[in-house]
């Protein structure tokens, strides 16, 4: 939650990205650089979800108070490694088949948020809950994080990670019994990230500029293209991979 919330702030006093909404409003899906580094990334945050979750446990073996005697963890580090998979599964498999209904294709970054929020809203209770509450916790947090990307369309809200809708909305719902803690959470993350957002807005340090960010990052930043695409038909497009149009064969019936 607490990236979230800071998630939040940074993008409500930056504003959308350039070309995000169109003249009328309208959503404007802006494309990504690669998909398969989001998996590759999606990967990595998945495994290192079981040091996070299983490995809060610090030890295996704990010592009973003023005992020499033991006692072992692994049933509740078996547990939480279940109930962490379980979560995000159900999440990434939600997230698949709700995109395709809503949208009429698969997306695969999508899968990858789904995933994510999964993770994020089984974390608050990874050790204690039961695999079959696991599974309803990751099924209701792939709804919620649709719902958010919803509404933060609506709203005409941009958060390119979409931090805000994943780790706030997703974590956020299975701690609402615990509404004392969702509030100082939200208190003191917006206390302090939000002035700290806005002193770099202001200082524009936050965001590059207008000319940099139309012209890409690869070319400003990091001198040259990482991929130029044009249409073979475009005679003002010069240099990159073409990109031919296929039209489909014409083809006559054969005599039997």
């Amino acid at each position: 939650m607490v990236g979230g919330i800071a998630g939040l702030w940074g993008a409500l006093i930056e504003g959308p990205r350039i070309g995000r909404f169109g003249g009328s409003g309208r959503s404007v899906a802006l494309r990504g650089h690669s998909a398969s580094l989001v998996v590759l990334g999606t990967f990595l945050l998945w495994f290192g979800w079981y040091g996070f979750n299983p490995g809060s446990f610090a030890k295996i073996l704990a010592p009973y108070p003023d005992s020499d005697a033991y006692y072992g963890q692994w049933s509740a580090i078996g547990r939480t490694a279940v109930t962490t998979t379980l979560s995000g599964c159900t999440a990434a498999l939600t997230t698949l088949f709700g995109k395709r209904v809503m949208s009429g294709h698969w997306n695969v970054t999508d899968v990858c948020n789904g995933l994510l929020g999964g993770l994020a809203a089984i974390t608050a209770s990874c050790s204690v809950v039961e695999p079959w509450a696991a599974v309803i916790c990751g099924f209701v947090a792939s709804l919620v994080l649709m719902g958010c990307n919803k509404l933060a369309e609506k709203l005409k809200y941009d958060d390119p990670l979409e931090a805000a809708q994943l780790h706030g909305g997703c974590g956020m719902w299975l701690l609402a019994a615990h509404l004392i803690q969702v509030v100082v959470i939200v208190g003191w993350v917006s206390a302090t990230m939000g002035p700290l957002f806005y002193i770099l807005h202001k200082l524009k340090l936050l965001r590059i500029s207008a000319e940099d960010e139309l012209a890409g990052m690869d070319l400003t930043r990091h001198g040259g293209f990482a991929y130029a695409y044009h249409d073979q038909d475009d005679p003002d497009q010069k240099g990159g991979f073409p990109l031919s149009r296929v039209e489909p064969a014409a083809t006559t019936p054969q005599s039997v």
